[in-house]
């Protein structure tokens, strides 16, 4: 590999920067980028490949080319470059203050003051040996008493942070030496005290509701670590900047107060889906947890699609999700302004109203996938005064639709489609939910969503991958305007198995019948997971264990069923009900020895309270808890078992059935005794007298195929017994009064849902998840 290198480079890395062996050579010859960089600053440094540089000079320039920012102006590095060569800058503490000293807001690309760098940077600064000891041991005096309790196992990250506060420029050897001279002086040896023993670890106690919360906000912090400070746009891969870039930072900061903001910006063109939901959970979790601020904000910009109902429908599952967003604003509160920097963009020759057909532009593009040749459009460079006058005509409604838009004037020959003059405005004579028919031309996702964030001092753009390349057109808009320009950062999807989250594919099933509407259980939108009975907490709690990664990953809809699981657990109060009921007649019942049965809410919370069930002659029990015959392996009701009923403490023996001509049973008669030590049965089961009928809806997954969402003939895939409806069914009287969205943890079946279609005789609910498989339960 190093042989593959010019002569000039080898000269420069052999004699410059010492670099000698075949290896060293071949693993920086990969980087043809960092060969480059090193042989620009040997020659900014004044060194030749005929003068060999100094070993540690050599060695800070090695490291200089991968620190220093590369967004910082030309002159800036070689400043540095050369201060290395003189001996200003002599390790690696001080390189870091130098490349600190630029990405410095108030120092950035702007001509370097002597003075203050050297200051910043210890030019000129010699700690002795002496002087370091010096100051180890006045640290030690003031921390004595904590090293004499801990001894040797003392952390020694606080007493090297408290001698760098007080010599920052002391190198980190002499430091340690002298840490370790210290603690022998003031210890002696070590002895048995010192001895580490290891401590049986406790188990952790269960954590509060306000402790997960408080975990969740730290993992924001976490795992976006990456994120860049605010007012540090400039440091940011990507990033451009411009001569105006620091003073519009320094007016978004004072307009901020140095605070996080974030923005969730929906279309209110349908219903949000768990997708929504991660967008959500990071833009307010990521400003909550840095005590910033969120904005909703409704990008609409596209009248016929928006609806009144999406808007309500948007804010009402913001809400349901715990978010409250510190303003609620719109794209159509900036139309004007939006508007004015149109006309902005154009006075500065970097847009222009272009009268070519969809397919036309389709083809200057370079075809279908844009692999052809790319041409610019023929009204591409027609007068400014031209473009002024009919986008101001396009304004008042003097064009058809379809015949004028304005596009940006970008870059054609840029590699990426989002550089090849995007569309800004376009004509529609469409009514707009919010402002009437005040406009005929509506601005583009493109030109609106990075001017809004602007308008609003967004610091964190957050945004999904399907944006990356999006992302140059987002700066090259803020920066042809010479307005503040937020950094974008794109995270991937949340995907699940098994389901259907695309809007189009969506209403292709409610048209087609196989699903009802936007809410149906089914879905995996946010209503319909409302309305099975899914809660907030649960689908945050999903949010937060998938995290943010950039990586495209599909989550098992187990996740999310052990989410919801572990939450309905601790909330959902207990009642019985039998899917498929066999009416039990009790033979020996005598009518004076009715009880009432007390039954907790919430077995183990007792502050849940209790619910009382009567115990009367005419019970019901479930069909899959009886059988003719028992084998070994059985352990409920039948001719020859007795079984248990749970919390009333009686064992049923079974008399005779009655059989419909089908030969299915239909009644059982049983006699009854209280429960002894002698009579104990194999198993206890669910039971109800007096009971509500009720219809229970049992769910599935909406695809058979683990990942075809994205496949053409997706409809093959659906599900045929996605919903089992149990028209028959009987749930204890303790749910009557229960208002729609109660949720309950049926026994020995799962967690329900109250559904809206219930009446006031007859209860509808739906299954939200089953309880964990038994796998003994038989």
């Amino acid at each position: 590999m190093a042989d593959s290198l010019p002569k000039e480079q080898l000269d420069v890395l052999t004699n410059v920067y010492h670099l000698t062996t075949k290896k060293q050579l071949s693993d920086v010859a990969k980087k043809p980028k960092t060969v480059e960089k090193l042989v620009d600053i040997s020659k900014v440094a004044g060194i030749s490949a005929g003068t060999p540089a100094d070993k540690n000079v050599a060695t800070i320039l090695y490291a200089f080319s991968s620190k220093f920012p590369e967004k910082n102006r030309t002159e800036s590095r070689d400043y540095v470059a050369k201060c290395i060569a003189e001996g200003k800058i002599k390790n690696t503490m001080q390189l870091e203050a130098a490349c600190e000293y630029f990405e410095d807001i108030e120092n950035f690309d702007k001509p370097v003051d002597q003075s203050k760098f050297e200051k910043n940077c210890g030019v000129g600064v010699e700690v002795t040996d002496e002087q370091v000891e010096q100051v180890v041991k006045d640290v030690f005096a003031d921390m004595k008493e904590k090293i004499e309790a801990e001894r040797y196992r003392t952390e020694m990250k606080p007493i090297i942070s408290a001698v760098k506060a007080k010599q920052p420029w002391a190198a980190g050897k002499p430091i340690m030496q002298s840490i370790d001279k210290c603690m022998l002086e003031l210890l002696g040896p070590k002895d048995d005290r010192d001895k580490v023993v290891k401590v049986k670890k406790e188990k952790k106690p269960v954590k509060t509701e306000q402790a997960v919360e408080a975990d969740s906000a730290k993992d924001y912090v976490g795992a976006v670590a990456m994120f860049h400070k605010v007012g540090e746009n400039y440091k940011t891969q990507g990033y451009v900047t411009t001569p105006h870039t620091m003073d519009l930072l320094k007016q978004h900061l004072k307009e901020t107060g140095g605070k996080v903001v974030t923005r969730f910006p929906p279309e209110p063109n349908g219903i949000l889906h768990i997708g929504h939901a991660k967008a959500m959970n990071l833009n307010f979790g990521y400003a909550k947890a840095n005590d910033g601020i969120c904005y909703l904000r409704y990008d609409d910009t596209n009248p016929e699609a928006e609806e009144d109902r999406y808007f309500k429908g948007i804010r009402d599952m913001v809400e349901w999700l715990g978010h409250e967003p510190y303003k609620v604003t719109h794209s159509s509160d900036y139309f004007e302004r939006l508007y004015d920097c149109a006309i902005e963009l154009i006075k500065r020759d970097k847009a222009y109203v272009d009268h070519q057909t969809a397919e036309q532009i389709k083809a200057e593009r370079g075809g279908e996938k844009g692999e052809g040749e790319r041409t610019e459009s023929p009204y591409r460079n027609r007068p400014i005064a031209e473009s002024l006058r009919i986008f101001e005509e396009m304004r008042q409604g003097l064009w058809a639709e379809g015949s004028a838009i304005l596009r940006m004037k970008m870059d054609m020959k840029n590699g990426n489609p989002q550089m090849w003059d995007l569309i800004a405005y376009r004509i529609k004579f469409s009514h707009h939910v919010r402002t009437g028919n005040a406009w005929c031309i509506y601005p583009s996702y493109d030109f609106t969503h990075c001017l809004c964030d602007s308008f609003e001092n967004i610091s964190h753009s957050l945004c999904t991958m399907e944006f990356t390349q999006a992302r140059v057109s987002y700066y090259w808009l803020c920066n042809a305007l010479d307005i503040y320009c937020p950094v974008q950062w794109e995270y991937s999807r949340l995907n699940l198995t098994n389901t259907i989250l695309s809007k189009r594919k969506v209403l292709k099933l409610i048209a087609e019948g196989y699903v009802n509407d936007w809410d149906d259980p089914r879905l995996h939108t946010l209503p319909a997971l409302k309305r099975r009975g899914f809660t907030p907490k649960a689908i945050n709690r999903l949010c937060d264990q998938v995290g943010i990664t950039v990586n495209t990953t599909t989550i098992a809809m187990a996740r999310l069923d052990g989410c919801v699981r572990d939450d309905l657990n601790v909330i959902a109060p207990r009642a019985m009900a039998l899917l498929d009921p066999i009416k039990v007649t009790i033979s020996n019942f005598k009518e004076d020895k009715k009880d009432a049965v007390d039954v907790p809410n919430i077995p183990f919370n007792e502050s849940a309270g209790n619910h009382t069930l009567q115990f009367d002659k005419v019970l019901y029990i479930d069909r899959d808890d009886y059988r003719d015959a028992a084998d070994k392996n059985y352990r409920r009701f039948a001719q020859d078992q007795s079984i248990g009923l749970k919390y009333r403490g009686v064992v049923l023996f079974c008399e005779d059935v009655t059989r419909n001509s089908a030969n299915e049973v239909t009644e059982i008669t049983a006699c009854y005794e209280e429960l002894t030590k002698e009579n104990k049965p194999k198993a206890f089961i669910h039971w109800v007298c007096n009971p509500i009928p009720c219809e229970i809806r049992l769910y599935d997954i909406l695809l058979r195929d683990d990942g075809d969402e994205d496949g053409k003939n997706f409809l093959k895939n659906v599900n045929s017994q996605s919903l089992i409806v149990k028209p028959n069914a009987l749930v204890d009287p303790s749910v009557r009064d229960a208002p729609v969205g109660t949720q309950y943890q049926f026994e020995r079946v799962g967690y329900f849902c109250k559904d809206p279609d219930s009446t006031a005789d007859r209860p509808v609910f739906n299954l939200t998840v089953s309880l964990k498989e038994d796998a003994g339960k038989v």
